[in-house]
């Protein structure tokens, strides 16, 4: 089983935009996050996202480029403050080949918790348009397969 994991993309200020929609910079980045995951042969059948605008758009951005018919919906569980138990079961609960588009600091915790049973100390940091690869093994214990960032993306 793998797991995707995304942050969201750079998104406009807060005392800017109460939405915080995508900046032009954020959505440049989630587009070529998108296409590096298709030409890397991601594939997925769910996109979920955490319902805010910012988490929204970069779901729907990676999913049209993404090959075959994807699922995107919003749950409730992917916030940024949300415990990272609950956010692990629901990113269980989806199936195989899901991608999370989500906030920090709930990913990083998502991360070790998955990792390593516990949400503190964080094994990776992540930064607006980074994705995160876990693979499950026979096991049943999950480790970080790859990470990627805007800046290894190019400008």
């Amino acid at each position: 089983m793998k797991l995707y994991l995304v942050q969201h993309g750079d998104a406009a200020a807060g005392e800017t935009d109460a939405a915080r929609p995508l900046t032009q910079k954020g959505l440049r980045d989630v587009q070529r996050l998108g296409e590096f995951l298709a030409r890397e042969g991601v594939s997925v059948s769910c996109i979920v996202h955490s319902g805010k605008l910012r988490a929204q758009q970069t779901a729907e951005v990676i999913a049209s480029r993404l090959p075959g018919s994807v699922k995107v919906e919003a749950r409730n569980g992917l916030n940024p403050n949300d415990r990272a138990r609950a956010a692990a079961q629901l990113a269980l609960d989806c199936g195989d080949s899901t991608m999370v588009v989500g906030h920090g600091p709930l990913l990083g915790k998502l991360v070790s918790r998955l990792v390593t049973g516990r949400k503190e100390p964080a094994l990776v940091s992540f930064v607006p348009g980074t994705a995160l690869c876990l693979e499950r093994g026979e096991s049943g214990s999950w480790a970080v397969a790859w990470m990627v960032g805007p800046e290894l993306l190019g400008r």
